[in-house]
């Protein structure tokens, strides 16, 4: 979950050049755009141009840009990361029928940089851990869990005795996702800037980042997260025009 602000409060972080363009980028599909259009849209920003030019060079030296003939594209590593941003705002979901995922942790000797690391994969499927070394989720999920997983864990279903809705609050802090996402809503409501709104939309995607994406009938009352996605989809459509309106026909 996003701890980086009290309960109900929106982290909002500065974007420097670099995460303009990131947010640029990872926002476009496929994920390339001209040097000039480029410049021009990190510039609607309040980035200057040689400040954008810097940027973009220091990028494509750290492997996060590859250089095209036309202009900029992400780098290989950085498409990952693009899809699990695109299925945090259209997440695959399907019917629940009560079962959970549960994912054990069978490996040992593992550091602590490898055990962190596993950590956060784990936390990125959107699963939640019970206990040490046990980790579940509804299965409500459509998305395989990763093949190299069976090197470290076995992955089982299972029906919890515990009611469903209880053990669903225990896992993940809902209440506070919720109150963070609606502090968004009426933030992005009133960010009226280009910048304020890229900045704004920024912290949108990575709380989505953060929903557990549970089925309904465990979610709270009036549950934001669609509301959330429905607002970024808007902001897609918004910055694809804003792109469109602007390409040179070749």
């Amino acid at each position: 979950m996003n701890h980086s602000a009290p309960p109900g409060e929106p982290a909002l972080r500065p974007l420097s050049a670099r995460s303009v363009v990131l947010s640029l980028l990872l926002g476009t599909h496929p994920p390339e755009l001209p040097v000039r259009e480029l410049m021009r849209l990190v510039e609607g920003f309040g980035v200057g141009g040689s400040t954008a030019r810097a940027a973009l060079s220091r990028m494509a030296a750290a492997g996060d840009l590859r250089r095209t003939d036309t202009g900029y594209r992400l780098s290989e590593r950085l498409l990952e990361r693009q899809r699990r941003q695109d299925e945090a705002v259209r997440p695959h979901t399907r019917a629940w029928d009560g079962d959970w995922e549960m994912v054990v942790i069978t490996a040992t000797g593992r550091g602590p940089a490898e055990r962190a690391d596993l950590r956060a994969r784990l936390t990125a499927l959107r699963l939640a851990e019970l206990r040490e070394g046990v980790w579940l989720r509804p299965a409500n999920l459509r998305r395989p869990l990763p093949g190299d997983l069976d090197r470290v864990a076995e992955h089982y279903t299972a029906r919890p005795g515990r009611p469903a809705r209880e053990l669903a609050a225990s896992l993940w802090p809902l209440d506070a996702w919720s109150a963070t996402a609606g502090a968004l809503l009426a933030h992005v409501a009133d960010a009226r800037r280009p910048a304020d709104r890229l900045t704004a939309f920024a912290a949108v995607v990575r709380h989505l980042l953060a929903d557990p994406v549970l089925p309904g009938e465990l979610l709270p009352a009036h549950w934001p997260g669609a509301a959330l996605r429905d607002a970024y989809r808007d902001y897609q459509r918004e910055q694809a025009g804003r792109i469109g309106a602007h390409e040179t026909p070749a």
